[in-house]
């Protein structure tokens, strides 16, 4: 739990070329949490940026306040404001970025951060449509175009547009818990957690008529997580031959059947531990997995701390 006796102070940095949408998701998602964050909007010369419709912005604060920053949000620019290189002034802008400091990007963002140098060696991901050009620009990061958002180290960058939300709200949850993270989205009126990856958003060719979904088999799936469920398993409730199922179903969510229960049984998990007293195999029982061992196991790689770790930071979040 990070700064938990003031409020996180997030400095937004827009750029020209900004998408309104976006530059906007910061304030509205954060400034939902009871009070937990403060933010601010900033140039990177104090002067008003151009967005890609047909208004500009005026921020209130210029480059110096990032220096105050315990969040950074790289704000999205329109694909042709993209360049190998960074703009006039915000090297110097970035450069303000306090080493402790969190550093966000949402959609192209993650441009600005792997031209400043920041991302190489680093996991990070972008827009879909975007990933060749990333690509060939920045070889040294490790580009993840299948996921909605990751977080390495202090970095954490997302998709395109929608997934800036769900940025926001991976913030919340990681400094606050599920609870207050589930209680943001339900004020904005979005999904608390969206499973699978941004495949599910590249255009595909149109099913044949009549083609059947996986989406019930994955409601099924989620009320029956305590059952050692298998690719048969769910294939047979869908009714489909195990090599149809998987591959709609990695069309449909954008990860493989295994590795969406693993994370759905995760997400479960951190649940439990936040909300109940239960012990770590009890939880292990309920969620699905064989063992204690194997939840500590699939906690750590998820999140990066063990059970009883995370049950004594959110626990005491509440």
């Amino acid at each position: 739990m990070r700064h938990a006796k003031r409020p996180e102070r997030v400095m937004v940095l827009a750029l020209d070329g900004v998408y309104p949408f976006e530059l906007g998701i910061p304030s509205r998602i954060l400034g939902a949490a009871d009070g937990r964050y403060e933010v601010f909007t900033c140039t990177a010369d104090g002067r008003p940026v151009r967005t890609d419709a047909d208004f500009t912005v005026t921020a209130e604060h210029g480059p110096g306040i990032l220096a105050t920053a315990d969040t950074a949000v790289i704000a999205p620019v329109a694909p042709s404001h993209v360049t190998p290189g960074l703009p006039d002034g915000v090297r110097a802008a970035l450069d303000l970025i306090r080493p402790e400091a969190r550093i966000v990007s949402i959609c192209t963002g993650a441009f600005v951060l792997a031209a400043a140098g920041l991302l190489d060696g680093r996991r990070a991901t972008t827009h879909w449509q975007l990933t060749g050009h990333f690509r060939r620009l920045f070889p040294r990061v490790e580009l993840d175009p299948d996921v909605l958002f990751v977080q390495d180290g202090r970095f954490l960058t997302s998709a395109g547009a929608a997934s800036g939300v769900d940025a926001c709200l991976h913030l919340v949850r990681e400094d606050h818990g599920s609870r207050l993270a589930n209680t943001v989205a339900r004020r904005c009126v979005v999904p608390p957690f969206r499973d699978g990856g941004q495949a599910q958003y590249i255009e595909q060719p149109v099913p044949e008529q009549g083609a059947a979904s996986t989406a019930a088999t994955r409601a099924w799936a989620l009320e029956h997580l305590g059952e050692p469920l298998t690719l048969a398993d769910l294939a047979a409730h869908a009714r489909m031959s195990l090599r149809t199922f998987a591959r709609r179903f990695q069309d449909e969510v954008g990860l493989s059947p295994g590795r969406w229960l693993i994370q759905q049984r995760v997400a479960r998990a951190r649940h439990l531990l936040e909300s109940s007293d239960l012990t770590v195999d009890q939880i292990s029982a309920r969620v699905g997995f064989a063992t204690g061992a194997s939840l500590r196991q699939h906690l750590h790689a998820a999140i990066g701390v063990s059970p009883q770790a995370y049950r004594r930071t959110f626990r005491t979040a509440r």
